[in-house]
C-alpha cells in the first residue's frame, strides 16, 4: 500500500520539531499551567500524563491557540506560534483531534474527511463556482489522499455511513483520520482511547505506531490509559496541578515518587494500599 501523502522527510537525530518555554496561563485567581518548559522532538510520541485537572489539556489549548499564555512561549519548527492567529496553525502544520469527538455527525466519513482537505484549497470562489478545470484537479487529488487515509485506517467498510450512525470507537478513529487528511507535521491527540474498551485501545495504539512509523508523523499525545502510553511513547511529561512532576521514558515517569503520589497518594497510602490487596 502506499502512503497517503509522501512521509515526512528525515531530520537530524534529536532535532526539536516544538518547544515550549516557561509557560503560565491564569484565568482570573486560577493559575492553571505553571512555568511548564518541554521540547518535542521529530518524528517521536511524546505523551502529557497526570490526573484530572493536572493541566495537560490546557497546554493542547496553548499550542492550538484556543488560549494564550499569560506568559512564556512556544515554537514550532522555527515559528513562534503565539504570533499566529488560531486560524492559521492548521494551514503551519498542527492538526489535532478532541477529548469529546468533534466530528460533522449528519455527513458521511468522507465528507468529514474531505474537510480535512480544506487547508490545502488555493481555489477563489469563482473558480469553485465555475468549477474550472483547476478545480477539478484539486478536487481529485484531495479524493486520492482521502481514501487513502481510509485504506491506511482500515475505514473502507465506513466510508459512505453517516457519522451519526457509527460506534464510539469508529468515530474516534475517523476524527483522527480527518486530522491526518491536512498532512500535519505534528498530530496533537487529546485522549485517544477515552471510551474504547480494551481492544479497540489496542486497535489504537496500532495506528498511532503506524502514524509514527509509515508517515513521519511526530505525535503529541495526552492520555490516561498507563498501558497505551507505554505501548507507544518515547517520552512522558507528568503534570500535577499546573506543574512539571518530571520527565522521562514510561518506565521511568511510572516509578517516580512524585508521579505515584500524585495518582495514588502518599507513600504511606500508597503501601496501606498495597497491604489491603495483600501484595
Amino acid at each position: 500500500m502506499s502512503a497517503p501523502f509522501p512521509r515526512q522527510a528525515p531530520d537530524e537525530p534529536g532535532a526539536v520539531l516544538l518547544s515550549a518555554k516557561n509557560l503560565s496561563v491564569r484565568f482570573g485567581g486560577v493559575l492553571a499551567v505553571n512555568n511548564v518548559s518541554f521540547d518535542v522532538k521529530r518524528g517521536e510520541v511524546f505523551t502529557l500524563i497526570g490526573p484530572n485537572g493536572a493541566g495537560k489539556t490546557t497546554v493542547f489549548n496553548l499550542i492550538s491557540r484556543i488560549y494564550t499564555p499569560t506568559a512564556g512561549s512556544i515554537e514550532f519548527a522555527g515559528q513562534v506560534l503565539t504570533d499566529q492567529p488560531p486560524h492559521r496553525i492548521a494551514s503551519l502544520g498542527i492538526a489535532r483531534t478532541f477529548q469529546n469527538i468533534e466530528l460533522f455527525e449528519h455527513a458521511t466519513v468522507l465528507h468529514n474527511l474531505l474537510i480535512g482537505r480544506h487547508t490545502h484549497s488555493r481555489s477563489g470562489i469563482w473558480s469553485e463556482m465555475l468549477f474550472t478545470g483547476k478545480v477539478r484537479r484539486a478536487e481529485l487529488a484531495a479524493r486520492e489522499k482521502v481514501e487513502r487515509i481510509i485504506e491506511l485506517l482500515d475505514l473502507q467498510h465506513h466510508r459512505d455511513a453517516m457519522v451519526a450512525g457509527l460506534p464510539y470507537g469508529v468515530r474516534k478513529v475517523v476524527e483522527m483520520a480527518r486530522a491526518l487528511c491536512t498532512e500535519p507535521r505534528l498530530l496533537l491527540l487529546d485522549e485517544p482511547s477515552s471510551g474504547l474498551n480494551v481492544e479497540e485501545t489496542d486497535d489504537m495504539a496500532f495506528w498511532i505506531q503506524d502514524i509514527r512509523h509509515e508517515l513521519g508523523i511526530t505525535v503529541l499525545m495526552v492520555e490516561h490509559d498507563m498501558s497505551l502510553v507505554s505501548k507507544v511513547s518515547d517520552r512522558v511529561l507528568a503534570m500535577n496541578q499546573g506543574e512539571v512532576l518530571t520527565t522521562g521514558t514510561p518506565r521511568e515517569v511510572q516509578n517516580d515518587p512524585g508521579v505515584i503520589e500524585a495518582y495514588l497518594g502518599s507513600v504511606e497510602d500508597v503501601a496501606s494500599l498495597r497491604r489491603e490487596a495483600g501484595l
